[in-house]
């Protein structure tokens, strides 16, 4: 029996068709929001000046940032006057077009999306002013079918620059949402228009591609259907996860990374090339107020921020320090993590005013969980329920049964269970940071859990994704690889200089590969802190053949990490870690197909 979701206060599908949105209300540039120039703005203009690979961070004055993206005609909506990346396929070129016509054209499902500053109630009398997309957090669910081809336009009326990245889906290169490398930016007051196919079922999900956007509220689920979908159940649940700090006592994500960025102790004495085990003795040195570094974009939005050049600004106005100290979690190899969060949230709510699903005794209910945190690995545990999962990062897996799954920042998985009766805690701690995040399962009478409480299935046995093997449908055949592609995550705490081989990110890196070849990638992590590593565009088999297919995969520190995948969807990848402020601070890279 397949199910028709049953929809949830928190999470409601989108409309495939809606009408246009009104025009942007004038903006608010407060000093609080107001774009701050940074190093990293100045990076990316000065590489599309030079004449680099970098595509210009800035969209034309006025209208629409691509004109009217009917089609891809010419050099595409994502071109910008700079000159194709040297013996690469660019991003709009012939390559990335013939692949996206292989993968047909099924029905245009017509979404409208705003961006804009916003009240958000997280519950229990607190609200917080941030980004969010139509003003809801997370933003309304985007729900389409397998071979449907999506089209979304994103007005964006904040004060920033902003972009839109589909986490998972493996789309066209030039509308995958990377600015100053796939696109431009999409400037204040004017809007873009994404249209792609799309190829896979599966629980994705979107968010910015542009500095710190992430960790405000600027985010939501996209769900893909299974036009043959095997699975029967009668009720589905997307649950969404995140870490929140942005307008709780002037905090903002990028007030946090510039104290991130000082190093811990507020300098940059001694660097060990670790993470320093919990941040153990280390004063905060922040809270000073010093500007943010989310600046008006320039990747645009991503670079080194370790040696952004900030402005002070009046001292409070970056709110407390938020500088994480002694979280530790054996899951996560010692350290859990660089940022105390004030609250955790399940679809937007805190653990005191919890979001609730509803359904009947004995349904078997699908949950589709998301972890859209920016520095947090979530545990998490259906209080008196055993779960199937069944899919992680959208891709089937052969079922496993377990009462826990660590979930980290930017990864997915997909669960069944079978509804008890009763009222149910369904519990995300904060791997590591002493917290947690809180839903609740409703199937009959009774009081809601308190915040506090704490299912004993998450101090039993926690399933991660090394345990999970591709359902053979999905299976990445056996096949020598033809490259293999060696990186090395490096950086640590006291300089916050995370980085791939010691290098902070810049768009004109490239890792080549071809398309054709079985490309096996090989991380070493020299850092002393874990780290959950994305890879657009793709799939990969998690340890090699056999393994879980993923596009974001937690390797612990000391360990090495072994994924294959076959380069089919040419263009330039962003390789990165998931945690935002190691992205920020350079931890990212291209993968390049050559002409």
């Amino acid at each position: 029996m397949r199910a028709s979701r049953t929809p949830s206060s928190q999470s409601t599908p989108s409309t495939p068709s809606a009408p246009s949105a009104p025009a942007a209300p004038p903006l608010d540039r407060s000093p609080a929001q107001a774009p701050a120039a940074t190093r990293r703005a100045l990076l990316g203009v000065g590489l599309a000046a030079a004449g680099t690979a970098a595509l210009s961070a800035c969209t034309g004055p006025g209208g629409s940032a691509h004109g009217g993206h009917g089609g891809h005609s010419g050099r595409g909506p994502s071109a910008s006057g700079a000159p194709a990346p040297q013996g690469f396929v660019a991003p709009d070129g012939p390559e990335v077009a013939a692949a996206e016509a292989a993968r047909g054209k099924g029905p245009v499902r017509a979404v409208r999306l705003t961006a804009t500053a916003a009240a958000l109630d997280l519950g229990a009398g607190r609200t917080v002013r941030s980004w969010a997309y139509g003003g809801e957090l997370p933003g309304k669910e985007v729900r389409v079918t397998a071979g449907d081809t999506l089209a979304l336009t994103l007005a964006n009326h904040l004060p920033q620059a902003t972009s839109l990245h589909w986490h998972g889906l493996a789309l066209r290169n030039d509308m995958d949402g990377v600015p100053g490398l796939t696109q431009r930016d999409i400037a204040p007051g004017t809007e873009f228009t994404y249209r792609f196919a799309v190829p896979h079922p599966g629980t994705y999900w979107f968010h910015p591609h542009s500095g710190t956007q992430q960790d405000r509220g600027l985010y939501a689920p996209l769900i893909v259907e299974d036009p043959k979908e095997p699975l029967a159940y009668d009720a589905e649940w997307v649950v969404v996860l995140d870490d929140w700090l942005d307008g709780v006592d002037g905090s903002t994500p990028d007030a946090v990374l510039a104290e991130l960025s000082r190093g811990m102790g507020g300098g940059h004495a001694g660097h060990s090339g670790g993470h320093g085990g919990g941040h153990e003795g280390h004063t905060a040195g922040g809270g000073d107020g010093t500007a943010g570094t989310g600046g008006a974009g320039g990747h645009a939005g991503h670079g080194p921020a370790a040696s952004a050049a900030s402005s002070p600004a009046p001292a409070g106005s970056g709110g407390p320090s938020r500088m994480m100290m002694g979280a530790t979690s054996d899951l996560l190899g010692g350290d859990a993590g660089d940022v105390a969060y004030p609250y955790y949230l399940v679809n937007g709510r805190t653990a005191e005013a919890p979001a609730e699903f509803r359904a009947k005794p004995g349904d078997r209910v699908r949950l589709r969980i998301v972890n859209a945190g920016g520095d947090t690995a979530f545990r998490v545990a259906l209080g008196g329920h055993r779960m199937t999962v069944t899919h992680t990062d959208g891709f089937p897996v052969r079922p496993v049964e377990t009462g826990a799954l660590l979930i980290g920042m930017g990864e997915r998985y997909d669960v069944l269970v079978t509804a008890g009766d009763g009222v149910f805690p369904l519990v995300a701690a904060a791997e590591g940071k002493k917290a947690a995040a809180l839903a609740v399962l409703r199937t009959g009478r009774g009081a809601a859990p308190a915040a506090s409480v704490r299912p004993k299935e998450l101090a039993g046995p926690v399933l991660t994704a090394a345990r999970l093997k591709a359902a053979e449908p999905v299976a990445l055949a056996a096949r020598k690889p033809d490259r293999t592609v060696r990186i090395r995550l490096t950086g640590g705490m006291a300089r916050y200089d995370w980085a791939f081989d010691g290098k902070p990110y810049t768009p004109d890196q490239r890792h080549p590969v071809k398309a054709g070849e079985r490309v096996r990638l090989v991380f070493t992590n020299a850092t002393e802190m874990w780290h959950p590593l994305h890879l657009h565009g793709h799939t990969f088999a998690l340890g090699g053949p056999g393994g879980a297919r993923k596009d974001t995969a937690v390797i612990l520190p000391g360990e090495t990490l072994t994924a294959d995948f076959d380069a089919d969807n040419p263009g330039l990848w962003m390789l990165h870690c998931h945690n935002v402020y190691h992205a920020e601070a350079g931890m990212m890279t291209v993968l390049g197909y050559r002409r």
